[in-house]
């Protein structure tokens, strides 16, 4: 999370990559390595649900209301993921089956992380999201106001299919062919990844990017958003009053 959302524009490119690691494994990181060894965009889930339109972000939110009637997930699924190259994080990170069905060429690439380390890290992202006034405060913010909804669909499917980050990667393991599934630890660098993709080594450090940091960053600004928006609405709503108000009392007079 935190990075800037990549848009698509070329129609020809398709996913090469799904990025099956639980959220909050380094999937930005990840995103920034595939984006620099595919020369293309990847969707990271944070990235785009924080920073995309709202009629992309709203997409996922459907995406998670049809996976229960497959040919509608399916159809959504493509659109949302057309022209990418890559693919991390939640949400794509929970329709990795259907992915696959999608484009039966791709690589699944999976993330250990301590799980203690990773807990204490994603604890943090459902407490946040989780926050009941949330879902009223983010309303007017395009985008954003939908992220609530995603993360609580987000744990609805978690309990219904698979449980957290050993037992997702169980779940993603079980449903790859075993020739397009492979595990890796993001300490181990460039290498892993440039031998699954038969690319060379980038000749630059692997992406080290914080997703703890750049949520707490982003959740101040999407804060500092709604807030003023909410001023916004306020201030209309008392102009509005105001002036109905004086009306009343011109017509009482």
């Amino acid at each position: 999370m935190g990075g800037v959302p990549s848009v698509p524009s070329d129609p020809s490119r398709s996913l090469k990559v799904i990025g099956a690691g639980y959220s909050r494994t380094g999937t930005l990181s990840m995103a920034l390595a595939l984006e620099k060894l595919l020369d293309g965009p990847v969707m990271h889930g944070g990235s785009q649900l924080l920073g995309r339109e709202d009629a992309y972000v709203k997409l996922w939110s459907q995406i998670f209301t049809a996976r229960h009637d497959k040919p509608r997930l399916l159809k959504l699924l493509r659109e949302a993921t057309a022209a990418f190259v890559a693919i991390t994080d939640a949400p794509g990170n929970c329709f990795i089956a259907e992915l696959l069905e999608l484009y039966p060429d791709a690589e699944v690439v999976c993330v250990r992380r301590n799980r203690a380390t990773w807990w204490k890290s994603w604890e943090s992202v459902t407490k946040q999201a989780g926050a009941g006034f949330l879902n009223w405060f983010l309303a007017p913010v395009p985008g954003k106001r939908w992220y609530p909804k995603l993360v609580t669909q987000f744990l609805e499917q978690q309990e219904e299919i698979w449980g957290r980050m050993d037992e997702h990667n169980e779940y993603a393991r079980k449903v790859t062919p075993p020739e397009k599934f492979h595990m890796m630890e993001l300490s181990e660098g460039w290498s892993p990844l440039c031998k699954i993709l038969g690319t060379s080594i980038p000749d630059e450090p692997f992406p080290r990017a914080n997703d703890a940091e750049a949520v707490e960053g982003l959740a101040g600004q999407i804060l500092l958003e709604a807030g003023s928006r909410w001023v916004g609405i306020s201030a209309v709503v008392g102009v509005v009053g105001y002036g109905a108000w004086r009306l009343w009392q011109s017509t009482a007079d």
